[in-house]
């Protein structure tokens, strides 16, 4: 994922991949992309034509930046046919878990019972503007995500997509392991998801490469296309 240019309950259902999946297995799969405001021009039916299903599309970061495209990203892709979400690039040392949350759903990321929504997800990672952690112990950033992710569930009955790192989830929380039951499980790595972080034993989504054959990131869906019509739905 990227920082701004400008400074679901779990479902019972059985997921084909394990930690140590090949990217030629991913490529295979249900596959998609997520984008940003430095993804300004995309051509949807192109990417539909070249197999994709769902898109995630960056809607804000922190309290004070929304993506300028996210309207046209977020519109053109569900036109064209695929299963979109929108996504919230957090910044925890700027505002309260909460506070991003109504942001985020005002600005775009709420989800709506449609078929073709899926729920918003939450980008915790790397700060790129400063320390590593945001200048929070493991407890102050397990409680801010905490926050987040009670106030998107309140505001919207869905519990939100968690993209991170196994790396930075160590490091910053410390292995925090109590969101795995409810939070399905985004995760980056660039050759393999290789070890979860958490108590998470499967992820929902991989983010594999930062470019390939879609614009933005490339990413696949741990299951069939009738198991992510399902987390859209909510059923």
């Amino acid at each position: 994922m990227v920082a701004a240019a400008t400074g679901f309950g779990l479902l019972a259902i059985t997921f084909v991949g394990e930690p140590g999946v090949s990217l030629a297995a991913a490529q295979s799969a249900v596959i998609g992309l997520d984008v940003s405001g430095f993804n300004s021009s995309i051509d949807w039916k192109t990417v539909v034509s070249g197999g994709a299903q769902f898109a995630y599309v960056k809607a804000t970061e922190g309290t004070g930046f929304v993506n300028p495209d996210f309207a046209a990203q977020y519109d053109g892709s569900y036109q064209a046919g695929l299963i979109r979400g929108a996504y919230h690039f957090a910044l925890p040392n700027v505002a309260g878990g909460a506070a991003q949350a109504s942001y985020f759903v005002a600005n775009g990321g709420g989800w709506s019972a449609d078929g073709r929504t899926l729920p918003g997800a939450l980008d915790i990672e790397y700060n790129p503007y400063g320390a590593e952690c945001y200048g929070l112990s493991h407890s102050a950033m397990v409680s801010w995500i905490t926050s987040f992710v009670d106030a998107y569930q309140a505001l919207t009955t869905r519990w939100p997509i968690i993209y991170t790192t196994g790396a930075w989830w160590t490091t910053c929380t410390g292995g925090y392991g109590g969101f795995a039951g409810q939070d399905p499980l985004w995760i980056a790595g660039s050759t393999s998801p290789g070890a979860l972080p958490g108590d998470w034993g499967f992820y929902t989504f991989w983010q594999y490469a930062s470019d390939g054959t879609f614009p933005g990131d490339q990413d696949t869906f741990n299951g069939a296309t009738a198991q992510l019509l399902r987390i859209a739905t909510g059923r």
